[in-house]
């Protein structure tokens, strides 16, 4: 198999030739036809998170072992399985759900292995899609993506899911006021095309990059607005008819953070998803004051992932703007994406 690995936290990617997996029991091994290059992608690159006050979260100290294969958006093509896998069609391709857990604990057990203390995430704690090989633990993580060509499908493994499940939380606004989204890189597109399907007015999305919010306006949102606008809260609120009801944070970042709870009106949902890094900017008094949920939402469950996959089959799910690039240029790519110079999503091709 050929793969792109990461050998040292901060350093380049390494192209690698190794030996194909084996599999046994219930194992899959799959020749992956597309990956998507995910904007978390650059934090595993990076070894850490940023927690604002000069901290960081260390993935070395949460057990992310290297060498490692990234990516946790494959999308791939069934070519061997273990004697327990049970009956697989060969010819069709599978998109991949990432966020594997240990399969034993009270999260796992309940449906919820994205939110496992000892995952097997994809591309993080198990090697990932930037290869032209990949083996899963089992087969209910195949998802068959129908009619959906492999590029387009393979962004829904986690920047689909990560906003479905994001709206999900606030599902019961969107069909009342807009909800905002702030960051319209490849979540916020995607964002916006799931509030349609979701039956939610045309969401207000927030973006300092003209391009970014002219590709949002293109996508179907009621309204972009500049984040970085002195008046941006007042502009944000104009559009949601009043302090907005629900805020999905996509970038998760000290500023956006603060527009988020200046934005919201009492009673209101901030859902953070982003992972940009920093501290909360909040007065702490005032989140009882406004009565304000502030919610995190870590990508989404086996369950959400299906039903995310009958409406993208069904076709209600738009596609991001995609292009497509050599495997072999996946260090460029992760450059690129965090000089911000990618709209929508770059997908490796094998």
């Amino acid at each position: 198999m050929k793969c792109q690995s990461l050998a040292e936290f901060g350093k380049r990617l390494q192209s690698e030739t190794r030996p194909d997996p084996e599999v046994t029991g219930t194992e899959v091994l799959l020749r992956v036809t597309a990956s998507g290059v995910c904007h978390s992608d650059l934090h595993i690159r990076e070894g850490c998170y940023n927690l604002g006050h000069g901290q960081t979260l260390s993935f070395a100290d949460r057990g992310m072992k290297l060498p490692l294969v990234m990516g946790h958006e494959p999308v791939g093509q069934v070519i061997a399985a273990g004697p327990d896998a049970g009956d697989l069609v060969r010819e069709k391709n599978f998109v991949i759900y990432p966020w594997q857990g240990c399969g034993e604990c009270h999260q796992c057990n309940s449906g919820r292995e994205n939110y496992c203390a000892a995952p097997r995430y994809l591309g993080m704690y198990a090697d990932g899609g930037y290869a032209d090989r990949i083996k899963i633990p089992h087969p209910k993580y195949l998802f068959d993506i129908g009619d959906i060509s492999p590029e387009i499908a393979a962004p829904l493994a986690c920047s689909g899911l990560t906003t479905f499940s994001a709206l999900k939380k606030v599902e019961d606004t969107i069909k009342v006021a807009p909800v905002v989204i702030i960051g319209a890189g490849g979540l916020g597109l995607m964002a916006i095309g799931l509030v349609k399907a979701m039956g939610g007015l045309p969401p207000v999305v927030v973006d300092i990059d003209p391009a970014k919010r002219d590709a949002a306006l293109k996508a179907g949102a009621g309204t972009a607005i500049d984040g970085a606008a002195t008046d941006a809260v007042g502009q944000v609120q104009a559009a949601t008819g009043g302090p907005a009801l629900a805020v999905v944070d996509l970038v998760g970042a000290e500023p956006t953070a603060n527009l988020a709870f200046n934005a919201v009106g009492k009673g209101g949902k901030i859902v953070i998803v982003g992972l940009f890094g920093g501290a909360a900017p909040w007065p702490l008094p005032l989140i009882p004051v406004k009565a304000v949920s502030i919610m995190g939402s870590y990508v989404g469950s086996l369950s959400e992932f299906a039903e995310l996959m009958e409406l993208a089959k069904a076709g209600k799910v738009a596609a991001l703007p995609t292009q497509t690039v050599a495997l072999e240029e996946a260090e460029t790519v992760l450059n690129r994406l965090e000089e911000g110079k990618i709209v929508g999503r770059a997908v490796l091709t094998p």
